[in-house]
């Protein structure tokens, strides 16, 4: 076997590798806020793993603005899947140039760090292992905001693992490229419908019966992907209107970044240039994933076409399994 198709057999296989958590993606944050001229309150929360019980932070330390001191030692609590700290400050002058963030992230740990003052529109900032800190700035900066809502939302799709199951178990159905394009773009009309929507106030449904949908969407195209598998001339429903299922299951899947994008906050007066952001990264991220495997499909039935079919049924049952682990989580807790 060459190492072009042992690599492209990995990419395939390594679908039994998704963690069983989904919801991995939620960034630390951490808030600097005004309360009153020179009086302030630094807030940050640090999530907790909801299967290990620890926090993907779990040494990280506020980092604060050398204007400022604490008025009382730091409180910090426990509360549900999150570690919530918090602290009053008086800072004095002008908070332009000072720096502020999260000490101690790990890994591929982000956070989300808002500065958010009387006077001036709140600034939001992307944190990394890193890039800790985030420099305030005199005027909240539209392009700023542009680059770290693309990132966070092209982030989402590629390491949001139910998201991303629905995205690759339709790539692994469709197959056919055209079909393929129209259905992961109704896909992303309909969730940035739902998005902002629900982001603007005008939708919404609770977070529990959204997620169990999302994972049902995913244990859908894995039937139909065992069924035809089975019969490969056969019709399925989503064969035959791809851009139909992606469009009804894409409006739940946004109720889903809605969610997530309701923890990360958005910055005001910057709301639709974010949410612009952000779907673009989502789609960026997308489009990434689609090429990607549509690429190692391809390789793999020019250099080993007798791998295919048990290729894409490992996958298959892979993606099978984990979206009914999650949808039996879900709906049971």
């Amino acid at each position: 076997m060459t190492n072009a198709l042992r690599a492209v057999c990995a990419a395939l296989l390594a679908l039994l590798c998704v963690p069983a958590n989904a919801d991995e993606l939620r960034p630390a944050i951490i808030e600097l806020t005004e309360r009153e001229p020179g009086r302030w309150v630094i807030e940050w929360k640090l999530p907790v793993a909801a299967t290990r019980g620890q926090s993907a932070a779990p040494n990280a330390q506020p980092v604060l603005p050398d204007a400022c001191e604490t008025l009382s030692p730091p409180v910090q609590r426990a509360a549900s899947l999150a570690l919530l700290g918090r602290a009053e400050l008086r800072c004095d002058g002008a908070m332009a140039g000072e720096v502020f963030g999260l000490n101690g992230l790990i890994g591929n740990s982000d956070a989300i760090a808002r500065f958010v003052p009387l006077d001036r529109g709140v600034q939001t900032f992307r944190l990394t292992a890193s890039a800790p800190t985030a420099t305030i700035l005199a005027e909240a900066s539209t392009a700023q905001v542009l680059q770290d809502y693309f990132i966070i939302g092209a982030e989402h799709i590629l390491f949001g693992w139910d998201h991303l199951l629905f995205v690759i178990a339709l790539v692994l159905l469709v197959r056919a490229p055209w079909p393929v394009v129209k259905a992961a773009t109704a896909f992303t009309v309909a969730h940035s419908i739902t998005l902002v929507a629900t982001t603007l106030g005008y939708a919404g449904l609770p977070s529990r019966p959204v997620e169990a949908l999302i994972a049902l969407s995913i244990v859908f195209l894995a039937v139909e992907i065992a069924l035809v598998l089975r019969e490969p001339e056969r019709q399925t429903f989503t064969r035959r209107f791809p851009w139909l299922v992606a469009f009804g299951f894409g409006l739940f899947h946004g109720f889903g970044f809605a969610g997530a994008l309701s923890e990360i906050g958005l910055p005001q007066g910057e709301i639709a240039i974010a949410l612009l952001a952000f779907n673009l990264g989502v789609e960026a991220g997308q489009l990434l994933v689609i090429a990607g495997l549509a690429a190692s499909l391809a390789l793999l039935i020019r250099a080993a076409p007798k791998v295919e079919t048990p290729a894409i049924r490992f996958a298959g049952y892979a993606i099978g399994a984990t979206g009914s682990f999650w949808l039996i989580e879900r709906v049971i807790g």
